[in-house]
């Protein structure tokens, strides 16, 4: 199959850090001649137009995503609804089926690629067409936390499951600490559409389609995608690590007017993603604040943060006082940036990321030094695969028991990386540089 150009469906989950990185992927599909039929909610094409290097081969199909009591009108994307009440959008996801399967019988394409429609792996062996689940996290991630031995509707069982890696499962960095092992429990058990748990409806994923795929490389996860080939009983596709190209964009005049007031890699760069929204105190609070450690560190910032939980406005959060004495070299910013683009400008020298696995992805072909600051989920298991099995970055301490992160823990995670002296800021760096050679 690999000598003829192939037609592929792509259905990725309603999520900006689902269809993002499936569009990664299908740009590099279409640069070997591939002909994609992208179907996706019709107001995320024009966010992600821009990053279509191949209008003539990628087709956005636009899906018009099914009300469902309890969502806001009009809502298409998890962007548009809070965290709990996600599943009703993965119920709206489920009522597009009857849409998807007239889509295959028109467009009769070679392959599928899909995440979260369980159900799309049927339909494609219903018309011969072979299907692959595209995981955009780690095959550490689903290797540790996907396990088929666990009572899926048992919380504790599952939470003391998660405590020590599975059976069989390759030597490594991960260790969960007690609060991760109870709030990733707590997700497992949670309602994920059409009367499924979230672990269900991820099992039922991979254990339908016909083939697993990783945005990695066998030199990052060789050894955590034969674990994940020998458990599911089916082969496992590795795409490389699927460098994103830059948009066609350039950077919006504020920020490039911003940026260039400073050295390069003099600035440090905080981004937590379209979805982490974080507790108030750790937004604000005394001892737990983000934007208190970035300013004890002395050093230049730009931090691009959702308002936390029960707030409104960035501005309307700050604390104390902030604005003044970060005025001139401090800026705290709520709306949606060009990350990439910020990524690649000289001046950035730090990045703390919640290590989403896209914003992992940008990171890594840049220059700047990271800073791991994991919020839930998948997050986890990157950070201690970033941190630990790879070492190219500085994970922020916290509590074991409350997860709680302060200041000074930010502070001095920070100030490793960007210390080009230090044993550790020698280490990442230089690690840094090996993959991103590599890449």
């Amino acid at each position: 199959m690999t000598d003829r150009t192939l037609h592929i469906l792509v259905y990725p989950w309603f999520a900006f850090g689902h269809l993002t990185p499936f569009l990664h992927m299908s740009n590099k599909l279409a640069d070997r001649g591939h002909k994609i039929s992208f179907l996706l909610p019709k107001k995320a094409i024009l966010k992600l137009e821009s990053f279509n290097l191949h209008p003539c081969l990628i087709t956005f199909i636009p899906i018009t995503v099914p009300h469902v009591d309890g969502l806001p009108p009009g809502t298409e994307t998890t962007a548009d609804v809070p965290f709990q009440l996600q599943h009703l959008l993965v119920t709206a996801m489920d009522l597009t089926e009857p849409v998807v399967e007239a889509h295959l019988l028109d467009l009769k394409p070679d392959l599928v690629f899909s995440d979260f429609a369980c159900w799309l792996p049927t339909l494609a062996r219903k018309m011969d067409v072979k299907s692959v689940q595209y995981c955009i996290v780690s095959s550490a991630t689903v290797g540790y936390l996907l396990r088929r031995e666990s009572e899926i509707h048992d919380k504790r069982l599952i939470e003391a499951d998660l405590k020590q890696p599975p059976p069989g499962f390759p030597p490594s960095s991960i260790r969960l600490h007690a609060h991760e092992t109870r709030g990733l429990a707590a997700v497992h058990v949670s309602p994920s559409g059409s009367g499924m748990s979230f672990m269900e409806r991820q099992l039922s994923s991979l254990e339908k389609c016909d083939a697993i795929s990783f945005k990695t490389c066998v030199e990052m996860e060789g050894s955590y995608c034969n674990y994940v080939e020998s458990a599911f009983g089916k082969p496992v596709i590795l795409a490389g690590p699927v460098v994103p190209e830059p948009p066609n964009s350039t950077l919006e005049e504020q920020f490039a007017k911003m940026l260039e007031k400073f050295q390069d890699g003099t600035l440090v760069f905080c981004a937590f993603g379209s979805e982490c929204v974080l507790q108030k105190d750790q937004f604000q609070g005394h001892r737990s604040s983000l934007l208190l450690g970035l300013e004890l560190t002395g050093i230049p910032f730009l931090a691009a943060l959702k308002p936390p939980v029960g707030v409104e406005t960035v501005e309307s959060a700050l604390p104390e006082g902030f604005g003044k004495r970060i005025q001139g070299r401090g800026f705290v910013y709520g709306g949606w940036v060009q990350q990439q683009l910020i990524l690649k400008h000289p001046s950035v020298g730090c990045f703390v990321t919640h290590c989403g696995s896209g914003s992992l992805s940008e990171v890594m072909i840049n220059k700047c030094q990271i800073v791991l600051l994991p919020n839930f989920g998948d997050q986890l298991i990157n950070a201690r695969l970033m941190g630990g099995d790879l070492k190219v970055g500085v994970e922020v301490e916290n509590d074991e028991e409350t997860g709680l992160f302060t200041r000074d823990g930010v502070y001095r995670a920070v100030k490793a990386v960007m210390d080009d002296d230090s044993e550790v800021g020698k280490e990442v760096r230089s690690n840094h540089t090996k993959w991103r050679d590599s890449f």
